[in-house]
């Protein structure tokens, strides 16, 4: 499990738009790093437009917004332009970033046990450590709660 004032482990995924992302790549801006469990779902797309909306202000702060769940790179294309969607979205096929950064947990709807992606967010300063994590996110209020934080680092 990742904690405040680690460094944040480096990551090269597929990403919407064709090509890769790497996580180092993107200093020394800030990076919101927000994993959620699946693509046009009702919380999901709430939160992938709220940070779409406010895009300019995470830019002005310095911030470059990164989604990540292990649906396929044509599933995010889909989803990108079905919502008109602007923040980086990249492919976790094999869970493996999930599994590492400690958001692949067993959850439980209806009784069933399974595992999946916990809906978390971590914000990286421009050196590459975590400054702050929210886990177990709630999407109302969220985006305005990490837009704030990356505002005072």
């Amino acid at each position: 499990m990742l904690e405040t004032g680690q460094p944040a482990p480096d990551f090269t995924l597929p990403r919407d738009g064709g090509g890769t992302l790497t996580l180092s790549e993107q200093r020394p801006k800030k990076v919101v790093l927000y994993f959620y469990p699946k693509d046009d779902t009702p919380g999901c797309t709430k939160e992938a437009i709220g940070f779409t909306e406010m895009a300019e202000a995470f830019d002005a702060a310095g911030a470059t917004v990164i989604g990540v769940s292990k649906d396929t790179v044509a599933k995010h294309e889909k989803f990108r332009d079905k919502h008109g969607l602007s923040v980086a979205l990249v492919s976790d096929a094999d869970s493996d970033v999930c599994e590492r950064d400690g958001t692949w947990v067993e959850k439980a709807m209806y009784g069933k046990k399974y595992m999946g992606i916990e809906r978390a967010t971590y914000l990286i300063d421009g050196a590459g450590n975590i400054a702050q994590i929210w886990r177990k996110v709630r999407v109302p209020g969220h985006v305005d709660a990490v837009l704030e934080a990356a505002r005072a680092l």
